[in-house]
């Protein structure tokens, strides 16, 4: 199965070529305020979206799908599945989906770090799960903002790991063989950790500029999920050296 990633588009949408594929997954910040209009915009743009399964989570940005938790999803166009503390099985596959992460400012799907709130969500994930798929990263894995220069001139300090770590501490029993998130955006890029290739697709930059390549994973029932990069705007699809990425 070609598994198409994306995350935090925040209303990009239209700017990004998606590739081809048999399932889309979106891991939230669709939007860039979470307003209704937001919503219906981007579930226009799903609809157009070829591909035979798409599977959407909320994000922070998401505001909407937290406010109106029975009613936001009805938004979105018939064929997308929307998860929240939910899973699918498609082809054979085990898909799992939830919204939460440490609190961050005051947006939304936010539970105290640390918890037991957000122990009490990812415990819902079931040990079977092939795909998972989160908003935020787990603790320690693509969940760093790098050290830059702003467009103000002084430099800007990078951050530590920012991700959960009660969601690392289940990554550790569930092991899914696949987890796509974003949320941090600067921590794009993938990484195999022991039986999980982890995956944060974040489109956006850390300046809120759709430039960052588009995943694009092959997940076959045996063997490795193969990781590949589509560039945002037009050209080919590219392999990414997988000796650069493997801890």
């Amino acid at each position: 199965m070609r598994i198409v990633c994306l995350s935090d588009t925040h209303g990009f949408h239209d700017q990004i070529q998606v590739p081809e594929g048999d399932l889309l997954i979106h891991a939230g910040d669709l939007t860039t305020t979470g307003s209704e209009e937001e919503v219906r915009t981007v579930a226009a743009w799903l609809d157009r979206l070829p591909h035979r399964w798409k599977l959407v989570i909320a994000g922070n940005h998401d505001r909407f799908f937290e406010w109106l938790p029975e009613y936001a999803p009805a938004y979105l166009p018939a064929g997308v599945i929307y998860l929240q503390d939910s899973g699918v099985e498609i082809e054979g596959l085990r898909f799992w989906g939830s919204p939460w992460q440490p609190w961050f400012c005051d947006w939304a799907f936010n539970l105290p770090r640390r918890g037991a709130k957000l122990r009490e969500k990812w415990n819902l994930i079931p040990l079977d799960t092939d795909v998972l798929i989160t908003h935020g990263p787990p603790h320690g894995i693509l969940d760093e903002v790098r050290g830059r220069m702003t467009a103000w001139g002084p430099s800007e300090e990078g951050s530590g790991p920012l991700g959960c770590e009660e969601l690392a501490i289940r990554l550790a029993t569930v092991k899914p063989r696949l987890h796509v998130f974003g949320h941090i955006h600067d921590g794009f890029g993938f990484i195999k950790k022991e039986n999980t290739t982890h995956v944060n697709a974040s489109v956006c930059n850390e300046d809120y500029l759709p430039v960052n390549p588009v995943w694009v994973v092959d997940l076959k029932p045996d063997g490795q999920p193969l990781v590949r990069a589509m560039p945002p705007g037009k050209g080919k699809q590219r392999k990414i050296e997988r000796k650069r990425c493997v801890e």
